[in-house]
């Protein structure tokens, strides 16, 4: 009887089910540190939260073991890669065993399919046997099960919630119905309320511009389109996914528009999300170089006097607006200085022709002195009803913030959210080199990482003609850049001046204008070569024109102190607004 083949067959059976217990023991304890579970997922808690519904047609076919997650009844008695655990089953376990490796073999098993995922019905003995001998596939009576959200075979207890979060979502929003292509998954619990509530606000805004009661699903396909879908397209453009591999598109949506407001909140502006996501990039960069350079600089800003600290090389700026250029306009943020008095809302109407122009967000700045006594509440409300006034009646979203400072650090501090600083000008830099020195629009000239456009009293609100002034050198082209798209999208009449003290008749300058121009589709110019004085003959060829666009200071920091500069000398004569560009 010892000798009997079945029974030792039966007793290899069982001493392979204890093997398969102590191994489901081990994974258990290794599970427990990295805080996972290999219990199996329960069918009926993962239908009802997923909303599914089965199918009544079974099918015939084979189904991959490492697909099975779950079960209907026996979530306690296999672990989730189908391991017994618990001891009692070793006979029945065994039985199966021996039974599998009969000619006749075992019927298949029943599963439920949700996705790409397998819940036994029937069949927990013969799929364990079947893994632990080494198979792959079994055969099975498969029912589907649709739902709006599929499973993965990887998916766990914390992915399910998830899942069946994202699926409540979609039967609110119906944006797999109406945005199929739409992918808004989130990795963490809760979030799903947070795109709920950016629809209902959006929703709410929308039912006031056009007077009517906007349907919720209707709500949220617009903002899947004009708010979600760019702010998605922006981190695909900047490549952030790569940074946050654990984190999907729909996470960085949210974390960029939860960024904007506390933005807007510390700004008392509008943001953009593209502001947003650069100022979220530059705060959590995991690059130690682009970490360490911006610490040096902080380190620089520190102790170095703003007269004598070095400018920012120029290019940055363009190179990051050529990208973004067939999506938004150029100037995206427009920032406008206000002195309280009426030449500040001659630089405010100004800025909102742009703003306009641009559709543009417009932020403005009031400076309070620190050391005098606080302006009444009612001169700061009086401002702010008319610079909001004002916006209002063009159209343009501004809002004003007020500040207690120093007026050129506050002002440059604040241009790091902008595409452009407007500011009136009524005290250009001097010409003597030690009262230079001091002059506040001296520093922002030097130290802005954007365009200045300042606005002599008198100067036309309103741009129809333009004026370049070429010098060839690198803050000169970023100055034709930005002439280029004013020509282009403005259609603004175009002339270009390039002045040389020595050279007669010399057009290489021009000639590289008349090149960059004519790539960019630019051709109704008017070309002029001067010789002599720079400043003077700017001056004279932009009589009658509304704006002079120029580049900032070429020289070195000595020479411009010492010499001064062909912008100061500019400054000092113009009757038409002045754009300097980095």
């Amino acid at each position: 009887m010892y000798n009997d083949p079945q029974v030792v067959h039966f007793e290899s059976a069982l001493d392979d089910f204890h093997q398969a217990r102590r191994r489901a023991s081990l994974q258990a304890v290794l599970a427990r540190l990295r805080g996972k579970s290999i219990a199996m997922l329960s069918y009926d808690e993962v239908r009802a939260r997923l909303g599914g519904i089965e199918e009544p047609i079974r099918e015939l076919k084979d189904i991959p073991l490492d697909a099975i997650i779950g079960t209907v009844s026996r979530y306690a008695d296999f672990s989730r890669t189908l391991l017994p655990l618990r001891s009692t089953d070793s006979s029945r376990w065994a039985r199966v065993r021996v039974a599998n490796d009969k000619m006749e073999g075992l019927p298949p098993i029943e599963v439920y399919q949700i996705g790409d995922a397998y819940f036994i019905l029937d069949g927990h003995h013969r799929a364990s046997v079947a893994r632990e001998m080494g198979s792959k596939h079994i055969q099975a009576y498969v029912r589907q099960v649709r739902t709006r959200v599929p499973l993965s075979p990887t998916d766990q207890v914390e992915d399910v919630i998830l899942k069946a979060e994202y699926t409540a979502f979609l039967e609110k929003t119906r944006l797999d119905e109406s945005r199929p292509e739409a992918d808004l998954h989130v990795t963490v619990p809760g979030e799903y309320d947070t795109l709920l509530e950016h629809i209902s606000v959006h929703r709410y805004y929308m039912g006031i511009e056009e007077n009517r009661e906007v349907p919720f699903t209707e709500a949220a396909t617009h903002w899947f389109d004009t708010v979600y879908r760019p702010v998605a397209r922006i981190i695909h453009q900047r490549n952030l996914l790569k940074d946050f591999p654990r984190r999907t598109e729909a996470d960085l949506y949210i974390w960029i528009m939860e960024h904007r407001a506390a933005l807007e909140d510390e700004l008392g502006w509008r943001v953009n999300p593209d502001t947003a996501l650069q100022d979220l990039s530059s705060r959590s960069t995991r690059n130690f170089r682009l970490a360490l350079s911006r610490v040096l600089r902080k380190l620089v800003d520190t102790i170095t006097p703003e007269e004598i600290e070095p400018s920012p090389p120029p290019g940055a700026w363009r190179r990051q607006r050529e990208e973004d250029l067939g999506e938004t306009g150029l100037f995206r943020n427009v920032m406008v200085a206000l002195p309280g008095d009426e030449t500040g809302w001659q630089a405010l109407d100004l800025a909102l022709s742009i703003a306009e122009r641009e559709k543009s967000l417009l932020g403005g700045l009031y400076v309070t002195q620190p050391n005098k006594d606080g302006e009444s509440n009612e001169h700061l409300d009086h401002l702010r009803q008319t610079f909001e006034t004002r916006c209002r009646e063009r159209g343009v979203d501004g809002r004003l913030a007020v500040e207690s400072g120093n007026v050129t650090r506050l002002i440059f501090d604040r241009s790091f959210w902008a595409d452009l600083l407007v500011m009136r000008l009524l005290y250009p830099p001097p010409l003597q080199a030690f009262r230079r020195l001091r002059s506040g629009l001296r520093s922002l000239i030097r130290l802005s990482t954007v365009p200045l456009l300042v606005c002599p009293p008198g100067a036309p609100a309103d741009f129809r003609s333009a004026v370049l002034a070429y010098g060839g050198g690198p803050r000169s082209d970023e100055a034709l850049f930005v002439a280029t798209y004013l020509a282009s999208c403005w259609h603004l009449d175009l002339t270009v001046v390039a002045v040389d003290r020595s050279r007669s008749g010399d057009d290489t300058l021009l000639s590289r204008a008349w090149h960059y121009l004519e790539t960019h589709n630019v051709s109704e110019v008017h070309y002029k070569f001067k010789k002599g004085d720079p400043a003077r003959n700017i001056l004279q060829v932009a009589e009658g024109s509304e704006l002079i666009i120029m580049g900032g200071y070429e020289s070195g920091l000595l020479r411009e102190i010492l010499f001064g500069s062909t912008v100061d000398r500019v400054l000092w004569s113009a009757k038409c607004a002045v754009l300097i560009c980095r």
